[in-house]
């Protein structure tokens, strides 16, 4: 196990400064509406599906509408990470904020379903900012210690927006309409806007390592094949059938592709100078299996729910209320403990160990509504250690002139784990159902029992359970630092 290491890089506030209420509530309602933003917008459309294709068309097709806005959001994160450390990180999230802002004004007035789509691709090429240049102002602007406190804050407001998207996006829907999912978001982004410009502007370092647009396309284009690929395999066309090969064997071939031109590059798109780094690397992954278990969760409770029990929407959308409680109870204790012991790896091992028995017992108990609220408190609660924990350790690691490298590192780690979470888990469960899974649809769920289907998604969970036992070991691996 490695040694513990002192987390204050030269040029960082020192470790007995504290930030004053008026100084936190500065940055905290600056910073805190951009990241709301771009995490509700993950989740926001899941109610709204049906009105979508009743309106514009398609709903086999609804799927593109969080497919493109995951993949522009996933592909430009480690750009926006290059941006901030190169021109300033304020700067560059005004520059984000303006362009999810003109993305929503174009979904919401979008007439078409190709609209619609486009317009969550510019709205997510703006998305991917928000979090990152967020994230990094934090570790400009806040101490290494204070940083758990607003990590946690953070990870809770990330949380709420991510687990309550579904059920904000219902209300709005059956009241308003959908668009105005969309068209909320105007008078929200010049709100931010003008509490960022309240900061201070701060200044880039132009010896950073600049982005490689090559690279970025690259990337991106590696992303969407795969993200295709792990969305609609299984039920648009089978796993072995000519797309689904030819898809699977592009997305390797990208990835090889990106790979290799990255390890070559002097100034490589994705953060290699971290992931080369062995501590970083187990970081990331712990990530990733964390994102992987909370967004499949997100996406799954919701739907054992109404087809076991016959919830409807909004009641499902409810449940997911104890584990949100759950994560903003493991991010607060985790926050207070870390600004009392300055220790912080510590944390997501013993969460992530957590969430793996509460998983095991979703798998293994009678799927009641009240054992499912009550297991998805407990798994919230372990969820919970893991991001706020995440941002300081990757931020200290990396040093304060790789902040931005270091954000862009975590929030691609978490978007890939929520593509990989969401998509691996429907196509593992939908196959565990009877009948061919080429023939099966996620948005036609009547034409599965409830019984089979529940039954798949119990074990799943056990899948999910796995996958948070390997997160509390890559945990392990992540040297322990001192604050």
């Amino acid at each position: 196990m490695s040694s513990d290491v002192d987390a204050n890089p030269e040029g960082n506030a020192r470790p007995g400064q504290s930030v004053s209420v008026g100084r936190f509530l500065q940055i905290f309602s600056a910073v805190m509406l951009p990241m709301f933003l771009a995490a509700a917008d993950q989740t926001l459309l899941a109610t709204a599906t049906p009105s979508i294709a009743a309106e514009l068309g398609g709903l086999r097709d609804t799927t593109w509408v969080s497919v493109a806005y995951l993949i522009a959001i996933t592909a430009t994160v480690p750009l926006y990470g290059r941006l901030g450390d190169r021109y300033g990180r304020r700067d560059t999230l005004l520059v984000a904020l303006a362009v999810f802002c003109a993305g929503s004004a174009a979904c919401g007035l979008a007439v078409s379903l190709g609209m619609l789509v486009a317009a969550r691709v510019l709205q997510g090429l703006g998305g991917g900012g928000l979090m990152v240049m967020a994230q990094s102002l934090i570790g400009e602007l806040v101490p290494p210690r204070e940083r758990a406190r607003f990590q946690a804050y953070f990870a809770s407001v990330f949380t709420l927006a991510n687990v309550g998207g579904p059920l904000i996006g219902g209300l709005v829907v059956h009241h308003v309409g959908w668009r105005w999912l969309f068209l909320v978001n105007l008078p929200l982004c010049l709100i931010a806007g003008w509490r960022l410009l309240r900061l201070p502007r701060g200044s880039g370092n132009p010896a950073a390592t600049p982005a490689d647009p090559l690279g970025a396309l690259a990337f991106a284009s590696a992303v969407t094949v795969s993200l295709v690929w792990a969305s609609f395999a299984g039920y648009r066309f089978g796993w072995t059938s000519p797309t689904g090969l030819i898809l699977a064997i592009g997305s390797a071939v990208l990835w090889a592709v990106v790979i290799t031109r990255e390890l070559r590059r002097p100034d490589p798109f994705l953060p290699i100078e971290l992931l080369r780094e062995r501590s970083i690397r187990y970081l990331c992954l712990t990530i990733v299996s964390f994102a992987s278990c909370l967004f499949a969760l997100i996406f799954f409770l919701p739907i054992l729910t109404q087809i076991g029990h016959g919830a409807d929407a909004r009641q499902s959308g409810a449940l997911l209320l104890p584990m949100t409680l759950g994560i903003v109870a493991g991010s607060t204790v985790t926050g207070r403990i870390v600004s009392r012991t300055g220790r912080a790896a510590e944390m997501p091992i013993a969460g992530l160990s957590i969430s793996c028995v509460a998983l095991v017992l979703m798998c293994v108990l009678p799927p009641r509504s009240d054992l499912i609220a009550v297991l998805g408190a407990l798994c919230g609660f372990g969820f919970g250690s893991v991001m706020p924990t995440a941002q300081i350790v990757s931020q200290t690691l990396a040093g304060r002139d790789r902040l931005g490298a270091a954000a862009s590192a975590v929030s691609l780690s978490r978007y890939i784990g929520a593509a990989l979470g969401t998509a691996i888990f429907g196509a593992f469960v939908f196959a565990l159902a009877p009948g061919s899974a080429a023939r099966i649809d996620p948005h036609n769920l009547a034409a599965t029992t409830a019984s089979q289907l529940s039954h798949a998604i119990r074990i799943g969970f056990g899948a999910l359970a796995a996958v948070a036992a390997i997160g509390a070991w890559f945990a392990s691996r992540v040297p322990r630092i001192r604050l």
